[in-house]
């Protein structure tokens, strides 16, 4: 064999592989149909999104948000709580299809996994009582902030607090509120529905919002690859936002319509 043959036959080849792995990689919403069932990982801590109801089953718009695509594939919802610290992989080790979690999207994240369109709005901010005076980032140097690690807004905290800030992280947000609420930290860095959650229960604290942190509709997670997944889910939120479903969960949940949201 001349080496242009060659050439060309292991050029064949790798394709056949690369294609094999193609075809491999798009498996999920096959697996899932036949199946009949699909696994979602959800918060269950972190109100209104997701949390323990009185009956100890999980409630929220991003559990309402997993049995709606559920619903409309028609196949069973296993849900399976997850933290900020281990939603990612959990997609990644294929724990679960979807994650419907919080889940803001940037450019660390979409290097490892793959997002839909929006299907909520959401806000991080930075929050501290009323008789703190916090103006700008500078206004936290010296001060200690809790924050969620591997949260969104833990990144967004890091990149503009000022070096001096004392920045304390949380493996959960019950955590991060509670040591807030104790008076661990003066400030916390979180979602305005957490915040809102932890001032409607601790009134006393007379806690306000401070500096924004990212204005981030919330995404689902796709494990990276499965686009006829991903496009699939596309096409549930699409409908929804067109029939008002999505904007129903998000007037049940955050007291406001989901409005305008990304693709």
């Amino acid at each position: 064999m001349n080496l242009s043959k060659r050439t060309l036959t292991l050029g064949l080849a790798a394709a056949a592989v690369l294609a094999t792995a193609g075809a491999q990689a798009q498996t999920a919403l096959d697996d899932v149909m036949k199946a009949k069932k699909i696994t979602i990982a959800i918060p269950t801590d972190f109100p209104p999104y997701g949390f323990v109801g009185t009956d100890l089953k999980p409630q929220g718009l991003d559990i309402d948000m997993a049995n709606y695509i559920g619903a409309k594939l028609g196949v069973a919802v296993e849900l399976t709580p997850v933290t900020s610290a281990n939603r990612i992989p959990y997609l990644q080790t294929k724990k679960a299809d979807l994650v419907i979690s919080t889940l803001g999207k940037n450019p660390e994240r979409e290097k490892v996994i793959d997002f839909t369109a929006a299907y909520s709005p959401f806000f991080q901010a930075v929050f501290a009582a009323k008789s703190l005076t916090i103006k700008s980032f500078a206004d936290l140097a010296g001060k200690s902030v809790g924050v969620t690690r591997g949260a969104i807004e833990d990144q967004e905290l890091t990149k503009l607090a000022p070096p001096s800030a004392d920045i304390k992280r949380f493996e959960d947000n019950n955590a991060t509120v509670s040591a807030f609420v104790s008076g661990q930290t003066q400030l916390i860095a979180t979602g305005a529905s957490v915040a809102g959650n932890m001032m409607a229960r601790n009134p006393q604290l007379g806690t306000e919002f401070k500096l924004l942190l990212k204005d981030s509709p919330n995404f689902i997670g796709v494990a990276k690859g499965e686009d006829k997944l991903r496009l699939k889910v596309n096409e549930i939120i699409a409908e929804g936002r067109k029939n008002g479903d999505i904007d129903k969960m998000a007037v049940k949940w955050l007291g406001r319509p989901a409005g305008d949201l990304p693709n």
